[in-house]
């Protein structure tokens, strides 16, 4: 099992500006930890995502994030949600994040998919191509860097990639993959070969659905659907009480008003409960895209959400 509740970061935005960051994300990280989450989570984006924000507002570079993350932290997973594979050189990638299990102590994770967001593809000079190109550059990724992981020594002669009997040393063990996304053609079909974790993002009402299609996806690969952990993707915006959730609902983007779930934590768990875990997905990772640096938010969230997992709390003080 990789995880079953994850805590994702998608703001940078904060009271203070950019000399607050680094407290205020780590004060989440512990906080997140403590509250009983047990995988931390960043985005691998240049740019904020218009769904959570305006894309100048402040965003920090993944692995080195994580990588600050993994001091501050001591049981948490970590993991970016997901890595862009149209950023990294494959073997590079998979260096990084063995890199990234050794020095946190066996707790990184490599969370994967093809890439999407075509403006921070044309800002920072990376070829974007068709979904065709960058599906065929996540397989054949995922054909250097599995490998790796496990501690075998690919040689690749790809069409967009090549490894020529890559070391990866180094390492505590075969760092688990993640791969995130809810196309049954494509990402299903490379999470049943290559994945132990899928991060599903879809609209609520096909939720079993994709669950159903998912596991054939597995068995069509020769595989028991139980051995791929998945998860499911929430923005929420917990509100004190009730009658507080028009109010906030109002002042969100477009995208929040239309997909985030809005309401008190309890409010948000038994959603969860109801319609993520009640139709077959094991574990769910939520971001808190305007609240998550609200001292106490993330713990709130998370004592919401342990008992509907059947779970317990980390416990302790945030240091």
């Amino acid at each position: 099992m990789t995880f079953r509740l994850g805590y994702q970061v998608v703001s940078f935005t904060y009271p203070g500006g950019a000399p607050s960051i680094r407290d205020t994300l780590l004060e989440q990280a512990r906080e997140a930890e403590v509250g009983g989450f047990d995988a931390v989570m960043v985005m691998d984006h240049f740019l904020q995502l218009d769904s959570h924000g305006a894309l100048d507002e402040p965003m920090l570079e993944c692995y080195t994030t994580l990588g600050v993350l993994a001091a501050a932290t001591s049981r948490v997973r970590l993991s970016a949600l997901v890595t862009g594979n149209t950023y990294r050189n494959p073997a590079l990638l998979a260096k990084t994040v063995t890199t990234l299990d050794v020095l946190s102590g066996g707790r990184a994770v490599l969370g994967l998919g093809a890439g999407w967001f075509r403006e921070e593809h044309e800002a920072f000079g990376f070829e974007f191509g068709t979904v065709t190109d960058r599906f065929q550059r996540l397989e054949e990724a995922l054909s250097i860097i599995t490998p790796m992981l496990a501690g075998e020594r690919p040689t690749v002669e790809g069409v967009w990639y090549g490894a020529r009997d890559a070391l990866n040393e180094p390492r505590l063990g075969r760092v688990p993959v993640l791969l995130g996304g809810s196309g049954e053609q494509k990402t299903f079909r490379l999470a049943a070969r290559f994945a132990d974790h899928l991060n599903l993002i879809c609209p609520y009402d096909v939720i079993d659905h994709k669950v159903r299609v998912l596991a054939q996806r597995c068995e069509e690969a020769g595989r028991d659907p139980a051995t791929l952990a998945t998860s499911f993707l929430v923005s929420a915006v917990p509100v004190e009480a009730a009658r507080d959730v028009a109010r906030v609902r109002a002042d969100l983007t477009p995208y929040m008003q239309e997909f985030a779930l809005v309401g008190t934590p309890e409010h948000i768990a038994g959603r969860v409960a109801e319609e993520v875990l009640g139709r077959g997905v094991g574990g769910v990772v939520v971001n808190l895209p305007t609240t998550g640096h609200v001292r106490g938010t993330v713990r709130a969230v998370a004592e919401a959400l342990l008992p509907v997992l059947g779970a317990t709390g980390g416990g302790g003080d945030v240091a």
